[in-house]
């Protein structure tokens, strides 16, 4: 994708107290729903240590020639923060605050969020943000409507390259050592499309909730192995 590059100074300040945030409904009712739903995954799998920061619909922000800029991506995930969670409770700013977010998400919903916008000039869009600004290492688009995933991968020029998928239509999302994919099902009272997690040999991160329903079916198996070797489970 083509991109017209403007000249910024870029520098890391710390969101003012005073400054106006964005009160605004998501876009659309799915989008902290899968959200979550990511997050989720994670914490089951014990992926979420202290110092990782995971942000949903949460600004991030940038000083671009002495203009605070603010972008809330729907899901971000921050490998690293080096101050206390007391300090980014408002917004989040890279290098001053911890590391670059290494991936991004954006949930398309029917209100156009600019997910595509390579607008170089002040304000920035989205694209132009997360690539030139920030440089996130890889950045997710997601229709929950459709069921379309596209990852994009900064390459050595400085650009987002679109990847390509691997036999199973999973993502490689380096940083996590993990793989990113569509899953359609239900979870809770939402039925549709869902992005979710799969690990190296290709098994899926559990919710909570399959998490519950696997143990079950683990110890069910077992008193029937016991009844069948004539020994009497405990109940």
């Amino acid at each position: 994708m083509p991109i017209t590059t403007a000249s910024y100074k870029i520098t890391w300040e710390k969101l003012p107290d005073d400054f106006p945030l964005a009160d605004e409904p998501v876009e659309n009712i799915d989008q902290p729903l899968l959200a979550g739903a990511l997050s989720e995954s994670l914490e089951q799998a014990g992926q979420l240590r202290e110092d990782v920061l995971i942000g949903t619909n949460y600004g991030v922000c940038a000083t671009l020639d002495g203009k605070m800029v603010v972008k809330a991506p729907d899901w971000m995930y921050v490998p690293h923060i080096w101050v206390s969670r007391e300090e980014i409770r408002r917004s989040y700013t890279p290098q001053l605050q911890g590391q670059v977010p290494v991936v991004v998400m954006e949930f398309l919903s029917e209100t156009e969020g600019g997910e595509y916008s390579i607008k170089p000039t002040y304000p920035p869009g989205k694209w132009f943000f997360y690539e030139q600004v920030l440089q996130v290492p890889q950045y997710v688009i997601f229709d929950p409507q459709e069921g379309v995933l596209e990852v994009y991968q900064l390459d050595d020029s400085g650009r987002y390259d679109l990847q390509q998928p691997n036999a199973n239509n999973h993502y490689e999302i380096e940083a996590l050592g993990l793989l990113l994919g569509v899953w359609q099902g239900t979870k809770g009272n939402r039925t549709g499309y869902w992005l979710r997690w799969w690990d190296e040999s290709g098994q899926i991160l559990p919710w909570g909730v399959e998490s519950v329903e696997q143990e079950r079916q683990r110890a069910e198996a077992l008193r029937a192995q016991l009844r069948a070797a004539g020994i009497e489970p405990e109940v």
